[in-house]
């Protein structure tokens, strides 16, 4: 991670940890490293490198025996805080990649490749959601299969209920929450279908929400 001034900060990448640190600070400045260790149910020391980032970030700010609380890249009128709870999914997702579940394997592969990518949203002949499939998928199941090449995507794909989606009406917080509470880099944006299931209409990454806590900050 590229630790630059925000306004500078085209390369920032943050983890959904410190999204979620900065929000902690935000809510309940000053506020401690066992305070926010303890929220987030982890140990201090795991978290002291991001703490650090997030300080020569300018992010947050510490005081010694008082705690964190919001650095000067995000003080003013708190319009990060606030454009972070009312921002939508919908103004930030990306274009959802997308493959049918009878593609195969090998043309998962191609796909990843081709549009640079961490996953592929999997949908039926109904353009529903049905799952997703990652490179760790796709190694998993391809070790000892001489044929996997040719095997359906739907044979190897993490199934729909154990996916983890989110509404385009759900808040850029909320989607860092999710992400952060289930270890995933991105999350398929679905909305409901008549007559059942659910369409993909986006995607949301952890890029995305960095991106717009960086325009917002280079604004103020």
């Amino acid at each position: 991670m590229n630790a630059r001034n925000p306004k500078e900060g085209a390369g920032i990448e943050l983890t959904p940890r410190q999204l979620e640190i900065v929000e902690l600070v935000t809510r309940n400045a000053p506020i401690t490293g066992e305070q926010i260790a303890e929220t987030l149910g982890v140990s201090r020391p795991t978290i002291r490198s991001d703490l650090s980032v997030l300080v020569m970030l300018g992010y947050i700010d510490a005081k010694p025996k008082v705690g964190y609380f919001l650095g000067k890249a995000l003080k003013p009128d708190r319009a990060v805080h606030s454009s972070l709870l009312q921002g939508k999914v919908r103004d930030r997702m990306s274009r959802p990649v997308v493959i049918r579940d009878d593609a195969t394997v090998n043309d998962a592969v191609i796909s990843l490749f081709v549009d640079n990518v961490g996953s592929l949203i999997v949908t039926d002949e109904n353009d529903r959601l049905v799952g997703m499939v990652s490179p760790k998928d796709l190694l998993k199941f391809t070790l000892g299969h001489a044929n996997a090449s040719v095997i359906p995507i739907r044979m190897v794909m993490t199934k729909q209920s154990q996916l983890v989606t989110i509404s385009p009406e759900d808040t850029l917080l909320e989607a860092a929450r999710r992400m952060m509470g289930h270890q995933v880099n991105s999350l398929p944006v679905v909305r409901p279908r008549s007559g059942g299931g659910a369409e993909v209409i986006g995607r949301i990454t952890k890029t995305n929400i960095t991106q717009a806590m960086i325009e917002i900050a280079s604004d103020l």
